[in-house]
Protein backbone atom coordinates (compact mmCIF):
# COMPACT_ATOMS: atom_id res chain seq x y z
CA UNK A 1 0.00 0.00 0.00
CA UNK A 2 1.15 3.54 -0.75
CA UNK A 3 1.18 6.44 1.71
CA UNK A 4 1.74 10.16 1.17
CA UNK A 5 3.44 11.74 4.18
CA UNK A 6 3.17 15.54 4.31
CA UNK A 7 5.62 16.83 6.92
CA UNK A 8 7.99 19.82 6.78
CA UNK A 9 10.20 18.78 9.72
CA UNK A 10 12.92 16.71 8.06
CA UNK A 11 13.88 14.58 11.07
CA UNK A 12 10.27 13.79 11.91
CA UNK A 13 9.52 12.95 8.27
CA UNK A 14 12.48 10.58 7.98
CA UNK A 15 11.62 8.92 11.30
CA UNK A 16 8.03 8.26 10.19
CA UNK A 17 9.03 7.19 6.69
CA UNK A 18 11.56 4.67 7.99
CA UNK A 19 9.04 3.18 10.42
CA UNK A 20 6.33 2.87 7.78
CA UNK A 21 8.73 1.31 5.30
CA UNK A 22 9.63 -1.29 7.92
CA UNK A 23 5.90 -2.04 8.02
CA UNK A 24 6.04 -2.66 4.25
CA UNK A 25 4.46 0.57 3.02
CA UNK A 26 5.71 2.59 0.06
CA UNK A 27 6.04 6.18 1.28
CA UNK A 28 6.31 9.44 -0.67
CA UNK A 29 7.30 12.63 1.15
CA UNK A 30 6.03 16.18 0.63
CA UNK A 31 7.65 18.97 2.64
CA UNK A 32 5.17 21.76 1.85
CA UNK A 33 1.55 22.23 0.87
CA UNK A 34 2.22 22.85 -2.81
CA UNK A 35 4.17 19.63 -3.19
CA UNK A 36 1.48 17.76 -1.25
CA UNK A 37 -1.23 18.93 -3.64
CA UNK A 38 0.90 18.06 -6.66
CA UNK A 39 1.60 14.52 -5.44
CA UNK A 40 -1.94 13.92 -4.24
CA UNK A 41 -3.33 14.97 -7.61
CA UNK A 42 -1.99 11.93 -9.43
CA UNK A 43 -0.54 9.68 -6.77
CA UNK A 44 -3.28 7.10 -6.17
CA UNK A 45 -2.46 6.90 -2.46
CA UNK A 46 -4.09 4.49 -0.04
CA UNK A 47 -3.68 6.93 2.86
CA UNK A 48 -2.39 10.45 3.54
CA UNK A 49 -0.67 11.58 6.75
CA UNK A 50 -0.92 15.35 6.90
CA UNK A 51 0.76 17.99 9.05
CA UNK A 52 -1.23 21.21 9.42
CA UNK A 53 1.53 23.79 9.82
CA UNK A 54 3.09 23.72 6.36
CA UNK A 55 4.98 26.22 4.17
CA UNK A 56 3.35 27.68 1.03
CA UNK A 57 -0.10 26.11 1.47
CA UNK A 58 -1.61 25.34 4.87
CA UNK A 59 -2.52 21.84 5.92
CA UNK A 60 -6.17 22.86 6.26
CA UNK A 61 -6.17 24.05 2.63
CA UNK A 62 -4.50 20.83 1.48
CA UNK A 63 -7.06 18.80 3.42
CA UNK A 64 -10.00 20.71 1.94
CA UNK A 65 -8.69 20.47 -1.64
CA UNK A 66 -7.80 16.78 -1.46
CA UNK A 67 -11.08 15.86 0.17
CA UNK A 68 -13.11 17.59 -2.54
CA UNK A 69 -11.24 15.73 -5.28
CA UNK A 70 -10.93 12.40 -3.49
CA UNK A 71 -13.67 11.81 -0.92
CA UNK A 72 -12.57 8.25 -0.15
CA UNK A 73 -8.85 8.38 0.65
CA UNK A 74 -8.24 8.10 4.43
CA UNK A 75 -6.50 11.20 5.84
CA UNK A 76 -4.75 11.23 9.21
CA UNK A 77 -3.82 14.65 10.61
CA UNK A 78 -0.53 14.64 12.51
CA UNK A 79 0.18 18.00 14.11
CA UNK A 80 1.34 19.99 17.11
CA UNK A 81 -1.93 21.97 17.06
CA UNK A 82 -3.63 20.86 20.26
CA UNK A 83 -6.70 23.07 20.58
CA UNK A 84 -10.17 21.56 20.45
CA UNK A 85 -11.07 24.12 17.78
CA UNK A 86 -8.29 22.89 15.46
CA UNK A 87 -9.28 19.27 15.96
CA UNK A 88 -12.94 20.00 15.31
CA UNK A 89 -12.06 22.04 12.21
CA UNK A 90 -9.87 19.27 10.82
CA UNK A 91 -12.55 16.63 11.35
CA UNK A 92 -15.26 18.83 9.90
CA UNK A 93 -13.21 19.57 6.78
CA UNK A 94 -12.73 15.88 6.18
CA UNK A 95 -9.94 14.19 8.13
CA UNK A 96 -10.59 10.66 9.36
CA UNK A 97 -8.36 10.79 12.43
CA UNK A 98 -6.22 13.25 14.41
CA UNK A 99 -2.95 12.54 16.23
CA UNK A 100 -1.12 15.19 18.24
CA UNK A 101 2.67 15.61 18.39
CA UNK A 102 4.69 14.41 20.18
CA UNK A 103 3.45 10.89 19.55
CA UNK A 104 4.54 7.29 19.94
CA UNK A 105 5.18 5.58 16.63
CA UNK A 106 3.31 2.52 17.88
CA UNK A 107 0.16 4.64 18.13
CA UNK A 108 0.70 6.12 14.68
CA UNK A 109 1.12 2.62 13.26
CA UNK A 110 -2.05 1.42 14.97
CA UNK A 111 -4.07 4.36 13.66
CA UNK A 112 -2.74 3.90 10.12
CA UNK A 113 -3.60 0.22 10.11
CA UNK A 114 -7.05 0.87 11.59
CA UNK A 115 -7.84 3.39 8.85
CA UNK A 116 -6.64 1.02 6.15
CA UNK A 117 -8.60 -1.90 7.58
CA UNK A 118 -11.72 0.22 7.52
CA UNK A 119 -11.03 1.27 3.94
CA UNK A 120 -10.56 -2.33 2.83
CA UNK A 121 -13.72 -3.47 4.60
CA UNK A 122 -15.64 -0.84 2.67
CA UNK A 123 -14.07 -1.98 -0.59
CA UNK A 124 -12.97 -5.59 -0.84
CA UNK A 125 -11.08 -7.64 1.70
CA UNK A 126 -9.41 -9.97 -0.78
CA UNK A 127 -8.08 -9.58 -4.29
CA UNK A 128 -8.41 -12.49 -6.70
CA UNK A 129 -7.26 -13.30 -10.22
CA UNK A 130 -8.13 -16.85 -11.30
CA UNK A 131 -6.98 -19.10 -8.42
CA UNK A 132 -4.50 -16.49 -7.14
CA UNK A 133 -5.76 -14.76 -3.98
CA UNK A 134 -4.21 -11.99 -1.89
CA UNK A 135 -5.38 -10.66 1.47
CA UNK A 136 -3.87 -7.17 1.99
CA UNK A 137 -4.93 -6.93 5.63
CA UNK A 138 -3.60 -10.31 6.77
CA UNK A 139 -0.66 -9.93 4.33
CA UNK A 140 -1.10 -13.42 2.92
CA UNK A 141 -1.24 -14.71 -0.63
CA UNK A 142 -1.91 -18.13 -2.10
CA UNK A 143 -2.55 -19.85 -5.41
CA UNK A 144 -4.73 -22.92 -5.71
CA UNK A 145 -4.82 -22.98 -1.89
CA UNK A 146 -1.02 -23.20 -1.69
CA UNK A 147 0.56 -20.43 0.40
CA UNK A 148 3.08 -18.21 -1.37
CA UNK A 149 6.26 -17.35 0.51
CA UNK A 150 6.76 -13.74 -0.58
CA UNK A 151 9.27 -11.14 0.52
CA UNK A 152 7.95 -7.71 1.50
CA UNK A 153 8.65 -6.19 -1.92
CA UNK A 154 7.26 -9.22 -3.75
CA UNK A 155 4.04 -8.91 -1.76
CA UNK A 156 3.77 -5.19 -2.50
CA UNK A 157 4.45 -5.79 -6.18
CA UNK A 158 1.87 -8.57 -6.40
CA UNK A 159 -0.72 -6.44 -4.58
CA UNK A 160 -0.20 -3.58 -7.03
CA UNK A 161 -0.46 -5.89 -10.02
CA UNK A 162 -3.62 -7.50 -8.67
CA UNK A 163 -5.24 -4.14 -7.94
CA UNK A 164 -4.60 -3.32 -11.59
CA UNK A 165 -5.44 -6.73 -13.02
CA UNK A 166 -6.06 -6.88 -16.78
CA UNK A 167 -4.31 -3.54 -17.23
CA UNK A 168 -0.78 -2.90 -18.42
CA UNK A 169 1.38 -1.28 -15.75
CA UNK A 170 4.64 0.37 -16.78
CA UNK A 171 7.94 0.22 -14.94
CA UNK A 172 7.46 3.85 -13.95
CA UNK A 173 4.05 3.10 -12.45
CA UNK A 174 5.49 0.16 -10.53
CA UNK A 175 8.45 2.24 -9.34
CA UNK A 176 6.20 4.99 -8.00
CA UNK A 177 3.69 2.71 -6.28
CA UNK A 178 5.85 -0.13 -4.97
CA UNK A 179 9.04 1.79 -4.25
CA UNK A 180 8.61 5.59 -4.12
CA UNK A 181 8.47 8.60 -6.39
CA UNK A 182 12.27 9.02 -6.41
CA UNK A 183 13.09 5.44 -7.44
CA UNK A 184 15.01 5.07 -10.71
CA UNK A 185 12.72 3.03 -12.93
CA UNK A 186 15.48 2.54 -15.50
CA UNK A 187 17.42 0.12 -13.30
CA UNK A 188 16.79 -3.64 -13.67
CA UNK A 189 15.55 -4.03 -10.09
CA UNK A 190 11.90 -4.15 -11.17
CA UNK A 191 12.63 -6.81 -13.81
CA UNK A 192 14.45 -8.86 -11.18
CA UNK A 193 11.50 -8.72 -8.80
CA UNK A 194 9.08 -9.55 -11.60
CA UNK A 195 11.19 -12.64 -12.27
CA UNK A 196 11.15 -13.59 -8.58
CA UNK A 197 7.37 -13.17 -8.47
CA UNK A 198 6.79 -15.08 -11.71
CA UNK A 199 8.75 -18.04 -10.33
CA UNK A 200 6.54 -18.12 -7.27
CA UNK A 201 3.10 -17.72 -8.85
CA UNK A 202 3.51 -19.27 -12.32
CA UNK A 203 6.32 -21.84 -12.16
CA UNK A 204 5.18 -25.37 -13.02
CA UNK A 205 1.62 -24.16 -13.66
CA UNK A 206 -0.17 -24.52 -16.99
CA UNK A 207 -2.11 -21.28 -16.66
CA UNK A 208 0.30 -18.35 -16.55
CA UNK A 209 -0.94 -15.15 -14.94
CA UNK A 210 1.99 -12.71 -15.06
CA UNK A 211 2.69 -11.51 -18.60
CA UNK A 212 5.29 -9.19 -20.10
CA UNK A 213 4.12 -6.57 -22.57
CA UNK A 214 7.13 -5.93 -24.75
CA UNK A 215 8.42 -2.39 -24.57
CA UNK A 216 5.67 -1.29 -22.18
CA UNK A 217 5.55 -3.19 -18.90
CA UNK A 218 3.61 -6.04 -17.31
CA UNK A 219 0.09 -7.34 -16.86
CA UNK A 220 -1.51 -9.75 -14.43
CA UNK A 221 -4.27 -11.49 -16.37
CA UNK A 222 -6.30 -14.67 -16.40
CA UNK A 223 -6.17 -15.48 -20.11
CA UNK A 224 -8.58 -18.42 -19.73
CA UNK A 225 -11.29 -16.09 -18.42
CA UNK A 226 -10.89 -13.68 -21.32
CA UNK A 227 -10.66 -16.36 -24.02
Amino acid sequence: MRILLVEDEHKVAQFIKKGLQQDHFAVDLASDGEEALYLAEGGGYDLIILDLMLPKVSGFSVLSTVRKKNPNVPILILTAKTSVEDRVRGLEIGSDDYLIKPFAFAELRARVKALLRREWRELKLQLQVADLVLDPVKRKAWRAECDLDLSNKEFMLLEYLMRNANQVVTRTMIAEHVWDASFDSFTNVIDVYISFLRNKIDKDRTAKLLHSVRGVGYMLKDEAASA
